[in-house]
């Protein structure tokens, strides 16, 4: 007899949503931190992704992806993060991005706290805040509880891996 009953162990919005971010951060070429961003509608359309890189033009075999050393040395003045690339990567009405959430793994910089209030985005769901007491990230949430943009840990019942197979 057919089993008339729906499956039990499939994820919920939030995972999904946050391993498509986790899925895009696969992309980024950077070797230390990659981030990916999911944004999301009120009716859980999936709007746009980007996740960390070099801009467009700038060959990654040419990009200083260090960490360390003289500032123009590294990465840090050139890379457009996760969260700018989404915002950017949307092709629709700027209309749609308004109420919007965003998947991120890493809490936004305070730059990416400005680009995400100027497009309209109002809710923030992040895996990892672990530069929480940067200055940057004390920034972000003091410019986001400033212009209404809520943001909250995802919650998850346990650690959970997903695994896809493409073969």
């Amino acid at each position: 007899m057919a089993n008339n009953e729906k499956r039990k162990d499939y994820i919920s919005w939030d995972e999904y949503f946050m391993a498509v971010a986790k899925l895009s951060a696969m992309r980024s070429k950077d070797p230390s931190t990659q981030v990916g961003a999911c944004i999301v509608s009120n009716d859980n359309r999936i709007l746009s992704i980007g996740y960390n890189g070099a801009p467009n033009g700038f060959e990654d075999e040419r990009f200083p992806w260090g960490r360390e050393g003289e500032n123009l040395d590294t990465k840090y003045p050139y890379v457009c993060h996760a969260e700018l690339n989404a915002i950017l990567n949307y092709r629709g009405s700027k209309k749609d991005l308004e109420s919007a959430k965003i998947y991120v793994d890493l809490f936004p910089c305070n730059e990416c706290a400005k680009i995400i209030i100027q497009s309209g985005i109002k809710q923030v769901i992040y895996l990892s805040d672990k530069y929480a007491n940067s200055e940057n990230n004390i920034a972000s949430r003091r410019l986001m509880d400033e212009c209404g943009v809520t943001y909250k840990k995802i919650e998850l019942p346990e650690e959970k891996e997903i695994k896809i197979k493409l073969k």
